[in-house]
């Protein structure tokens, strides 16, 4: 699961590192804490137009089928074991894109029923800016003829440090090493290929 992100790089900083242009600078999202229920628009970079940050994505995937957005709480995430399976994401299974991250968060339950909780953010130890592994989609709003774009974020069995933070359900978000970038966004290799045990090294601080 991942439902928490951290964008704090600026512009400057994000067009190097990906050697490409942001689309939009007014609409360009830098925060400490994105909250994926708000459903707002991060910058990602799609497979069809890799030299471009786009700014014009919102987190909770539509699936072209979808009648109304109401389903967009049930898919900021996608297991990526069965991805290829359910209705909301097999259509949108190669339609590949990576999230630009500075951070991600989770909590540890320190009791059965998670009433005391605490609260952790995951690094990458490598990079100051890193990327996960996402699906994104065009939906059509047959009733206006507005075009939302839209994504989920993949995820996977957690690694030995998410298995401890995020204790309740032992997921995690596929946290792509910078060298397979490019191959994640070439649809000709395998979703499953970037499954547990595919993991980049992360580092995961308590914070408050």
């Amino acid at each position: 699961m991942c439902f928490f992100i951290q964008q704090k790089a600026p512009i400057k900083k994000v067009e190097e590192r990906f050697n490409a242009r942001i689309d939009n600078a007014d609409s360009f999202l830098q925060s400490d804490y994105i909250n994926g229920f708000a459903h707002l628009n991060t910058p990602i970079i799609i497979d069809r137009t890799p030299e471009i940050i786009s700014t014009n994505f919102s987190w909770g995937l539509i699936p072209s089928w979808a009648k109304d957005i109401d389903i967009r709480n049930n898919t900021l995430n996608a297991r990526i074991e069965t991805v290829d399976e359910k209705p909301s994401f097999k259509n949108n299974s190669q339609n590949r894109c990576l999230i630009i991250a500075t951070a991600f968060y989770e909590w540890h339950w320190n009791d059965p029923k998670g009433k005391v909780k605490e609260k952790y953010q995951i690094n990458s130890q490598h990079d100051e800016i890193f990327t996960l592994a996402g699906l994104y989609s065009n939906w059509l709003n047959k009733e206006t003829g507005e075009v939302m774009n839209t994504y989920t974020i993949l995820t996977t069995q957690a690694n030995d440090i998410m298995k401890y933070v995020h204790n309740m359900k032992q997921r995690m978000p596929v946290m792509l090493n910078k060298e397979d970038e490019s191959s994640w966004l070439d649809s000709s290799n395998r979703i499953q290929d970037f499954a547990f045990p595919y993991s980049a090294n992360l580092i995961a601080l308590p914070t408050n």
